[in-house]
């Protein structure tokens, strides 16, 4: 089933449950409800940088804030009730094609070194312009360091993440591996992830669509190889690989407003690459937008261009170029196997 499909479908039968069984399920919340609040967030022993001045533009309407708010980042969810997982029973156990197998308790993985790190993560639903897309300063503890204390064995290309009531995501091993800054999370924004979002514990692993990288409520972590293993999205035809793809999208202006002075704004994001420039068209004439400052190349990047608006209908369009030079396609294409293609269109009505 085409995933969006899958979770309307999801979200409906949530609806019907939800107004069948109301008293039901109000009581079973207050009885099993994990208290979030019980988990400190104290001070990484790595911090993120400084952000920037000038990476978080606040003064245009309707632009998208360079943090997601936790209440507003997107969600996909795979079981029609959010899991309830209490620190004292977490686990998360790591096996198969490792020379140690590890089972880490929560306050086992407390005690690790925690880093701070910012990271955009994009849903491989995101069709363009869409909203499946959120940013956050993100905490926890290095998935890289813990995988080589199990000792990964030659030929484990996959680790297969299961949350805790079975859901499974294949990812590769080696982009876990390269460096760059994959977490298990504990922290979302400064605050303990919501139960929405995995508490107590998530993967984030920048760069990569969240089908194969983010899972949430994790518990389970087998090394394998993808010829061993078909991942839960894979057996329907997603890309087991799923690297996020350079996109961008106009928040502002969006249908009837006024001649004069308009600024076109919006985002652009090309996880682990990093965006370059963005430009925009009016009616097929491209203009290069102002970008806010670089955070790190795991975040998206505002950006901003001012038209002076004229009476009439008229066309807007993004794009943007990564920092290795690639330009996205204008080419549209759906977001199965591996993620959407095409410009940013929004057409606008100046009075």
């Amino acid at each position: 089933m085409d995933r969006r499909k899958f979770l309307t479908a999801s979200g409906g039968a949530a609806a019907v449950a939800a107004a069948a069984g109301f008293g039901g399920q109000f009581l079973q919340d207050k009885r099993f409800s994990v208290n979030t609040a019980a988990v400190k967030i104290g001070a990484p022993s790595v911090k993120a940088p400084t952000l920037a001045a000038g990476a978080d533009i606040t003064d245009i309407p309707g632009l998208s804030p360079f943090y997601t708010p936790n209440t507003q980042f997107y969600r996909v969810d795979t079981a029609l009730v959010v899991p309830q997982v209490s620190p004292q029973s977490w686990q998360l156990r790591i096996h198969g094609m490792v020379d140690r197998p590890i089972s880490l308790t929560f306050a086992e993985l407390m005690k690790r070194p925690m880093v701070d790190h910012d990271v955009t993560l994009t849903c491989v639903s995101e069709s363009v312009g869409g909203n499946y897309v959120g940013n956050a300063r993100w905490q926890g503890a290095l998935l890289a360091d813990l995988l080589r204390e199990a000792g990964i064995q030659k030929g484990a290309t996959q680790i297969v993440m299961r949350d805790v009531n079975g859901m499974n995501l294949g990812v590769a091993t080696d982009p876990v591996m390269d460096g760059r800054v994959s977490l298990l999370a504990i922290g979302m924004n400064g605050q303990p992830l919501p139960q929405e979002h995995g508490f107590p514990v998530r993967v984030v692993v920048p760069g990569l669509y969240g089908y194969v990288s983010a899972c949430k409520w994790v518990v389970d972590m087998q090394l394998t190889t993808f010829g061993a293993f078909d991942a839960y999205w894979s057996q329907r035809g997603w890309s087991q690989q799923a690297p996020i793809k350079t996109e961008s999208r106009i928040d502002t202006p969006r249908g009837n407003i006024a001649a004069g002075k308009v600024m076109i704004a919006g985002v652009a994001w090309a996880q682990h690459r990093g965006i370059e420039a963005v430009e925009v068209s009016v009616d097929g004439t491209w203009h290069q937008a102002t970008l806010a400052a670089q955070d790190t190349i795991d975040t998206w990047r505002q950006w901003y261009y001012p038209w002076q608006a004229t009476a009439g209908s008229h066309t807007l369009q993004v794009r943007a170029t990564d920092k290795t030079g690639y330009t996205q396609t204008a080419t549209y294409h759906r977001p199965e196997p591996n993620g959407a293609t095409g410009y940013h269109t929004i057409h606008v009505t100046v009075t």
